[in-house]
């Protein structure tokens, strides 16, 4: 089959820049390169009163320049190092999958932008300095360079200090799990009518590539919806792998309408797939990560069976928040509640399965871990709703048992 290139709504493109790790120092070295053109221009060209705040010739200003210069490079490669062997370790001791956590940290993002950006600078005023002895040299820029030079000094204190808190395992798992709530948060309401399609499917669009679905707008899919007089559904859901030519939506024929064919490459700008998964509509990356940093630690390999139960303990609230709340499914309705797109997410039989059967699985004679998820199972049998109540009791400490 031929490989279509799919191509990518804005939103999604937006997405991945306000995700990226360049995005906060490109933004710092522009400002930089924009504030030093503009203020040694300003300040020679209309003769600002701010003579005497550095007191040197052009030669003493070049040589002041030149060693920042240098000094920020190798701060600079010191920064990528540290981050470089944080990521390592991350990657190694805990999971792979903890690294965007890094990778979106807006500390070591602002450090690295704070000394390209004194770099870039300074390297402009020094090329707006002058050649002769005698002429005006751009003293408030020099004097800016030297303010900034101060603050990544700061900067870099506090990014070391940074660095070695957020690579402790309980800010690792407390930031997986906070990130984690906010997806909850951003569930729709409980109370919300179920999104049914009750009409049969007329077309099936298949993937156009492999990959991990990562976001699906479903404001695209619903507009494209009304616009065939039709309804759309999407068969997987975030952060499940989808092979080529697999289904990928379904389009389905509404009451009174006559659904007509939607075309692929319009279908598959509301779904994006990417290499690897992302938060946000993907809820069960946070019980992911937090599942793999258990078993990794309970492996015998590393055996830290603390870790483990404090990976545990964080899914607990996650869990328990969940139990209150039916499996989540995403809608666009028009006025009259007709469902034009619709999307469904992790169910909580899954999410129990990441977290109680597979951390059991691999718990072997760790009395500690073992206890603490059969506790975890009867307090969320004690309060989940109904819908959930068959998944949790296959779960129950006697079920299990019984099973054995």
């Amino acid at each position: 089959m031929r490989v279509v290139r799919r191509r990518r709504t804005a939103s999604a493109r937006l997405a991945e820049v306000r995700e990226s790790f360049w995005l906060v120092p490109a933004i710092f070295s522009v400002g930089a390169v924009l504030a030093a053109v503009g203020l040694s221009a300003l300040e020679l060209q209309l003769d600002l009163p701010f003579g005497g705040i550095v007191p040197s010739g052009p030669a003493g200003a070049r040589s002041l320049l030149s060693s920042i210069i240098t000094a920020m490079i190798s701060f600079t490669a010191l920064v990528f190092s540290i981050t470089v062997v944080a990521l390592q370790l991350a990657s190694s001791q805990y999971s792979p999958r903890v690294l965007r956590t890094f990778l979106q940290d807006r500390i070591i993002q602002a450090t690295l932008g704070t000394f390209v950006a004194t770099f870039l600078f300074a390297m402009v005023v020094l090329a707006a300095l002058p050649d002769q002895e005698g002429q005006r040299l751009p003293e408030l820029s020099l004097a800016v360079s030297i303010a900034l030079v101060l603050a990544s000094s700061a900067t870099f204190i506090y990014y070391l200090h940074h660095i070695t808190t957020v690579m402790r395992v309980s800010h690792i798992i407390g930031s997986i799990g906070a990130q984690t709530r906010r997806s909850i948060a951003r569930l729709p309401p409980p109370d919300e009518p179920p999104a049914v399609v009750p009409g049969e499917v007329t077309q099936t669009v298949p993937a156009s590539e492999p990959g991990m679905v990562s976001n699906v707008d479903l404001v695209v899919l619903g507009r494209l919806a009304r616009e065939h007089d039709c309804a759309i559904t999407v068969v997987p859901t975030p952060g499940d792998f989808v092979v080529a030519g697999a289904p990928l939506l379904r389009v389905h024929q509404t009451v009174g309408g006559a659904a007509r064919p939607v075309p692929a490459d319009r279908a598959w700008l509301g779904v994006t797939v990417g290499v690897e998964r992302s938060p946000g509509q993907d809820l069960g990356f946070g019980f992911r990560q937090l599942a793999d940093i258990a078993e990794r630690a309970l492996s015998p390999g590393v055996n830290d069976v603390t870790t483990a139960v404090r990976a545990v303990q964080e899914a607990h609230d996650l869990l328990r928040r969940l139990a209150t709340r039916p499996d989540p499914t995403y809608a666009v309705r028009d006025d009259d509640g007709t469902v034009r797109a619709r999307m469904s997410s992790i169910s909580y039989d899954a999410v129990l399965a990441m977290i109680v059967d597979d951390i059991r699985l691999v718990s072997g004679d760790q009395p500690r871990v073992r206890r603490l998820l059969d506790s975890i199972v009867r307090d969320v049998a004690s309060m989940a709703l109904p819908v959930h109540r068959a998944a949790i009791g296959r779960r129950l400490p006697t079920a299990v048992n019984d099973s054995h």
